[in-house]
């Protein structure tokens, strides 16, 4: 009889562990790596602002509220985007955004904003940005010399529209810019003709420099043999003329010097050699 009674009395343990068993493993919830949890009390006011989220690890929560995972890492959102340039013609432009959710405001951003905040908040504050900025340049110079400046202004107004809706933007970056084809190869036939120009520009600078230099060279020549000549007087001349012979005189070379028997009354050297 007491065998008969034993499971009769085991049973409602039984049930009651696998009962908790079931509370544990609904209570439960693990936070990985780069994520964090919002808390939604089903009975006591629903999501929780005024804490911080739940971090990395595991947690109990009672079953019958739930967490929402965000991602709270840095993430990268790709956009192609055509837009009107100041003149009107549509331009496409590739870009892609840094951003990550504000940790402490991640309450906050799921209250009001709710897990489709990158749709609902970024992507628009992105497109008006790009629109904005755009609209203010000719293709020219979004070809050429304006793409860093273009995108940096779309980086900051984009940041001005998102950082009051809890969400933190690291970068803009403008990976291409694709105009229409015509106009494309217009602005680099007119490049090419502006780059051919500075060259020949530069030729002609080049050699109008040479040319100075070299009437500048030929007056120093002319005017160092104008004073040479007019310090050298006949004294001079016959001087140097007889110093001149005594140092060929006392060449080891065989010569013949017959003094007084050039013009101006100098030596004639007579040599072998």
């Amino acid at each position: 009889m007491e065998m008969e009674r034993l499971p009769k009395f085991l049973l409602p343990g039984v049930v009651g562990f696998f009962l908790l068993i079931i509370l544990i493993s609904k209570s439960a919830i693990t936070i990985g790596p780069g994520r964090a949890g919002v808390l939604y009390r089903t009975f006591a006011g629903g999501v929780v602002t005024d804490k911080a989220p739940m971090g990395e690890g595991f947690h109990l929560v009672a079953p019958w509220n739930r967490v929402f995972v965000y991602e709270v890492r840095q993430q990268e959102l790709f956009e192609k985007m055509k837009v009107l340039s100041s003149n009107g013609l549509e331009i496409q432009i590739d870009a892609s955004a840094w951003y990550q959710p504000v940790y402490e405001s991640l309450g906050k951003l799921h209250k009001e904003k709710s897990e489709q905040y990158v749709n609902r908040i970024l992507l628009p504050a992105i497109r008006s940005a790009a629109r904005s900025v755009v609209g203010r340049y000719t293709p020219e110079q979004l070809y050429s010399s304006k793409r860093d400046a273009i995108q940096q202004e779309i980086f900051e107004e984009t940041k001005m529209i998102v950082e009051d809706q809890y969400i933190q933007l690291n970068e803009i970056l403008v990976r291409d810019v694709t105009l229409p084809p015509t106009i494309r190869e217009a602005i680099e036939r007119k490049l090419k003709q502006e780059q051919a120009a500075l060259e020949y520009e530069f030729r002609l600078v080049t050699a109008e420099k040479e040319a100075q230099r070299q009437i500048i060279e030929a007056q120093g020549k002319a005017d160092a043999n104008r004073i040479l000549s007019a310090s050298l007087t006949d004294k001079i001349l016959q001087d140097k003329g007889i110093e001149a012979t005594l140092k060929l005189a006392e060449s080891p070379n065989a010569k013949v010097v017959v003094v007084g028997s050039g013009e101006n009354g100098l030596p004639i050297i007579l040599g072998n050699n």
